[in-house]
């Protein structure tokens, strides 16, 4: 089984439902388990502003799925729950990204790997660090806390909701 990190966003309608429905979808993939939920963050939006705050988490699988037949299984749940892609960075009932598939690399034109924009973001690498905390990023020498540390805006990264159920509105402390 290969092991793959996932991340999920949403900001329109009902942002918990969307990422519960995200998670559902994803926990009925074939050759898919879920190994591992991050509690879910509350996040200022990064890029475009002009929008609703966003709920974010990431998830662990293992899954025998190659990274392009998880990407499409993805993409194809994205398209069910009405993403749509009209600004960039824009407001979107759900965003689901590979970040990590094994230790691999992948540079394509429909796939990179590690994500090309992980290691700049909070809403990433806090959940991230929450579910992985010994987890090495391919290519970097520094561990995920010292990333962590590096960022500027994780201010913005509030814990909403542990993965226990239990509501919260911590920012997050390094």
């Amino acid at each position: 089984m290969n092991e793959a990190y996932v991340s999920l966003g949403s900001n329109i309608g009902n942002r918990a439902a969307y990422l519960n429905d995200a998670l559902t979808m994803i926990s009925d993939m074939e050759q898919t388990e879920l190994a591992a939920v991050s509690s879910l963050y509350e996040t200022e939006p990064v890029g475009y502003t002009e929008q609703p705050s966003f709920l974010n988490m990431v998830i662990a699988l293992h899954t025998s799925l190659t990274p392009f037949a998880l990407l499409k299984a993805l993409q194809e749940i994205e398209q069910t729950l009405k993403r749509t892609r009209d600004i960039r960075w824009g407001p979107r009932t759900i965003d689901l990204d590979i970040l990590l598939y094994n230790r691999e690399r992948i540079l394509t034109e429909q796939l990179h790997i590690p994500h090309p924009r992980m290691l700049e973001r909070a809403f990433v690498l806090i959940p991230l660090i929450e579910i992985a905390p010994e987890l090495q990023v391919p290519g970097e020498e520094k561990s995920l806390a010292e990333l962590v540390n590096q960022l500027q805006d994780k201010e913005g990264v509030h814990k909403w909701k542990s993965n226990d159920g239990e509501e919260e509105s911590e920012p997050f402390e390094s």
